[in-house]
């Protein structure tokens, strides 16, 4: 006898648990660097478009596979048309292998918390701090662990007791710490610092050059590059081609009102990646300038630490509210991850969730440890097909991010666009008879325009 499948229990419990899933560290730690580098205003315009297209359309079609077909990535792509099954194979890979590093990542938000609640903000500013901790061989891996036990808990409550409970606790929190920090970070917009070299920046001048577009000296190529960063900042922050929305969507009832929900997505997602702009430009541009604004984990454990602490007393309030933000967005993101990986357990398996959580969770700590030792005793440089040098973190992610994602989306739109049509998409969420807004614009994207986007996507992610 089957199971009845669990279900979120309400609209907002389903909202609230989507959002919560496309909240990635990405938004923190890449989108201002992008902005910044992107001409302000042209990154942030590109962006927003694409989010109505082609975001869009991914997400929609994610979201509407799971709900009709009531099953996670690695039985819903077999089930939407036979012999296309490996698609969800290769769904279930990206959360497999995302979650070890993304849990080791995790544990570094969780130290740098800790540092700042107990009064060592200002070490962590230091030159050397970031780098000393991860080369460390003990606490990485034990903040790793609290930070795996913690996702854990989540997914082990199930659906309606653990995410959906959770996410409509600690969203509406991260939101209000999102605008209080944006709101904090006005007061940055009011400074001036004049460094070493005599050189004065304000906030004002860092906020300009976020919001403003600069065309000065952009050239088509120049500007079709704006347009790549765009698409790939997108497509690797809204939780795509990784099983996840596949999965949340198989939890949304009949009834829900998918367009309506799918457009609150694309807002709630646009606004946290402009507020974390807001919240991060200004405030890195006064006191470190262009230089500060670097991409990845840099931004987020190198400058940030160091602005906050040029900021005095005040700083310590907000580096605490910072990090407090970013770990409840982290957890979110990753409870999403190992959910993809248990529901698909239980679903191919027939596994309990219980089982299923536990032994997804001795993976993720297994390998989580592996992730940290890639620092210190397991230390190796590997230069990637993109040219950029890596240790078992970067590689890990090299091969999802880079590799699996995009290829999953392209296959994806191809299923969708010219094997069983997009009308079995349209029919699902119309269903109940809602409109589909922008229907001609999804037939479009989802059969030419999505894929070709996708094809040159993920030809420059793998750098050929």
């Amino acid at each position: 006898m089957n199971k009845k499948r669990s279900a979120f229990s309400g609209k907002i419990g389903y909202l609230l648990s989507v959002a919560g899933a496309s909240v990635r560290l990405g938004k923190f730690w890449r989108f201002p660097y992008l902005a910044a580098k992107g001409g302000g205003g042209v990154f942030i315009l590109c962006y927003v478009v694409l989010a109505l297209t082609f975001g869009f359309t991914l997400l929609t079609t994610e979201i509407a596979i799971g709900r009709k077909t009531g099953q996670s990535p690695l039985t819903a792509y077999e089930q939407m048309h036979k012999g296309w099954g490996g698609i969800g194979v290769l769904a279930c890979a990206v959360p497999v292998i995302i979650l070890p590093y993304y849990c080791s990542i995790g544990g570094w938000v969780l130290k740098y918390l800790s540092a700042f609640l107990t009064g060592h903000g200002a070490q962590a500013a230091e030159d050397g701090y970031f780098t000393g901790y991860i080369t460390q061989v003990g606490q990485p891996i034990i903040w790793m662990l609290i930070y795996v036990f913690i996702t854990a808990m989540v997914v082990y409550k199930g659906v309606n007791k653990g995410i959906e409970k959770y996410s409509k606790i600690l969203m509406p929190i991260l939101l209000f710490l999102i605008i209080g920090i944006a709101g904090i970070s006005v007061f940055s917009l009011t400074l001036k610092h004049t460094n070493a070299d005599g050189v004065t920046r304000t906030g004002m001048q860092g906020l300009t050059i976020y919001l403003i577009p600069n065309f000065r000296g952009m050239t088509v190529k120049s500007f079709l590059s704006v347009v790549m960063d765009a698409l790939g900042q997108l497509f690797f922050s809204i939780s795509v081609a990784m099983g996840i929305m596949v999965t949340y969507g198989s939890y949304a009832k009949k009834e829900t009102n998918l367009m309506k929900s799918i457009n609150q997505i694309e807002f709630f997602d646009t606004l946290v990646a402009l507020l974390a702009g807001l919240m991060i430009i200004p405030a890195v541009y006064t006191f470190m300038g262009t230089e500060g604004m670097s991409a990845g984990p840099g931004l987020m454990f190198v400058s940030l630490p160091k602005v906050f602490k040029a900021m005095g007393a005040a700083g310590v309030l907000v580096g605490i509210v910072f990090f407090l933000m970013v770990s409840f967005a982290a957890v979110t993101s990753s409870v999403s991850v190992m959910e993809a990986i248990v529901s698909s357990m239980m679903d191919k398996f027939h596994v309990s969730r219980k089982k299923g959580t536990i032994l997804t969770t001795l993976y993720g700590m297994i390998v989580g440890v592996i992730v940290c030792l890639g620092y210190n005793k397991l230390y190796f440089e590997l230069k990637l097909p993109n040219g950029t040098v890596a240790q078992i973190l970067d590689v890990m992610d090299y091969i999802s991010n880079n590799c699996l994602m995009p290829m999953v989306a392209l296959l994806t739109c191809i299923l969708i666009g010219w094997v069983v049509k997009p009308k079995v998409i349209i029919d699902e969420v119309t269903l109940g008879g809602y409109r589909f807004g922008r229907e001609k614009l999804y037939v479009a994207m989802i059969k030419v325009i999505a894929p070709l986007m996708l094809l040159i996507l993920l030809v420059q992610s793998v750098g050929l």
